[in-house]
């Protein structure tokens, strides 16, 4: 069934067809296609466009259907050309005469924008969900490792000693971000293109505001040709889900290194690892990996969707039709990655003492050792060289600062005392850095208490 037949002598070539059907994926869009037909019924009633007694047909037969498709009595069939042409269709077969009215006053171009906007509107609040349950873990970590002294790095080399606390909550705050940004997009989409026709409204008495109140927005658009061209929240949208992934791989980079033999400072769960079919000793971080990879899928999402828009004039143009599959694949895709992330983060164990052996070993109390003799005199740029000679030192006879003798270190410079290896304890350099955004014990449990307050604040 076609929704625009009459003007056209000839029937559509098949693969005319194939090329311009959009059924076989926006089909997904059948619950949103039919609240905003109920929605748009409802409203033509009330304005007394169409009678009560065809409203309530309409509203009937759609809410079968919606049931029947639910659960899976009704088949999606290759002949209709879209979601919209399939329901109005299998409307009118049921209902007869009535089903013919339920397109008064309403094109497929603000039909499609409506149900493209409930969609993604839906798919934000389901993601920002996904993301705070990952910051639910990630809180989680952060509790339980106050005190687990590992290497920060800076340049993949090992820098100052942090806590695994303090490591994760850096992830923390690009999630919160994350969050924040889904929240702003789910707002600035949250307005009614339904009534704007193909481009220029309609003559008919229609009352937008109703119908945006019905389905829960905070009002209609404001300009006909903007509702019906407008694919921003998707652009949007696809943004922050590529600025998520981006989040994720960079945190699966690390669980991939930290999970290397080389490292050891993690022991993914055997239910997030795989083996080698030939090599019986590995175990693999596919899931890790495969975060990673599908990152780029996302980011093709992205481009794609930017490079469609960029040459489309003003209203709507079939080009449009492209924002579907990318958008639906690319929301899938980073939703499946979250759970499985989650998972696979919930469920892993984190080796503290190969942590703390390697902060150590890399020298990371160094600085420490620094500013231990600039408090007893000594000017920071000399004491930056000393503690050069004391790392050289160290690498020769591959042992750490904190295995010299007290008369090693005498010997590089008599300022050091007996009190040089408090100074440089793991728990040392880390407690006293105190500020705001700090490692520190109580700096971070101040900042996990404000990571909780936050939680709450975005809630959808």
């Amino acid at each position: 069934m076609k929704l625009w037949g009459g003007r056209f002598t000839k029937e559509e070539d098949q693969l005319v067809h194939e090329f311009n059907e959009s059924l076989s994926f926006d089909r997904r869009l059948y619950r949103q296609d039919i609240e905003g037909s109920i929605a748009h019924v409802t409203m033509l009633a009330r304005q007394g466009i169409v009678t009560e007694e065809d409203r309530d047909a309409i509203t009937g037969g759609l809410r079968e259907i919606l049931e029947e498709i639910e659960q899976g009595k009704l088949e999606f069939t290759k002949e209709y050309e879209d979601i919209h042409s399939f329901v109005e269709a299998k409307l009118t077969e049921r209902i007869g005469e009535p089903g013919k009215r339920l397109h008064t006053g309403r094109s497929r171009n603000d039909q499609v924008a409506l149900d493209m906007k409930l969609y993604c509107r839906e798919q934000t609040r389901e993601l920002s969900r996904l993301v705070r349950e990952l910051e639910q873990v990630l809180l989680t970590v952060m509790e339980e490792n106050l005190e687990t002294y590992m290497p920060g790095f800076t340049h993949m080399q090992k820098a100052q000693p942090v806590t695994l606390a303090h490591h994760v909550g850096a992830y923390f705050e690009m999630f919160e971000r994350d969050r924040s940004r889904l929240h702003d997009i789910a707002e600035r989409m949250n307005y009614c293109p339904l009534g704007a026709g193909a481009l220029a409204g309609t003559t008919y008495p229609l009352d937008r505001n109703y119908t945006a109140e019905l389905l829960g927005f905070a009002g209609p658009t404001l300009n006909s040709m903007d509702s019906v061209s407008d694919r921003d929240y998707v652009i949007e949208l696809l943004s922050a889900l590529s600025t998520i992934a981006m989040h994720l791989s960079r945190f699966s980079e690390e669980i991939i290194i930290w999970n290397s033999n080389e490292y050891r400072f993690v022991e993914i769960d055997d239910a997030y690892s795989t083996g080698s079919s030939i090599m019986p000793q590995k175990k693999n971080p596919d899931i890790a990996e495969l975060v990673r990879g599908k990152t780029g899928r996302v980011y093709g999402a992205l481009v794609a969707i930017l490079t469609t828009m960029k040459g489309i004039p003003l209203a709507y143009n079939k080009d449009m039709q492209e924002d579907k599959e990318l958008t639906f694949d690319a929301i899938d895709t980073v939703k499946n990655c979250l759970t499985l992330f989650t998972g696979m983060i919930s469920t892993m164990t984190f080796r503290k003492d190969v942590m703390e052996q390697s902060a150590k070993r890399g020298f990371t109390n160094a600085t420490d050792a620094a500013d231990y003799l600039v408090n007893h005199g000594v000017p920071f740029r000399d004491a930056h060289g000393i503690v050069g000679q004391l790392v050289l030192y160290c690498i020769d006879r591959g042992i750490a600062l904190d295995d010299m003798s007290l008369s090693e270190f005498q010997a590089v410079s008599p300022v050091f005392e007996e009190d040089i290896y408090q100074a440089i304890s793991m728990k040392t350099c880390v407690e006293r850095r105190t500020t705001v955004g700090a490692p520190g014990p109580e700096a971070m449990k101040q900042a996990i208490q404000m990571c909780r307050e936050r939680l709450e604040k975005w809630e959808q």
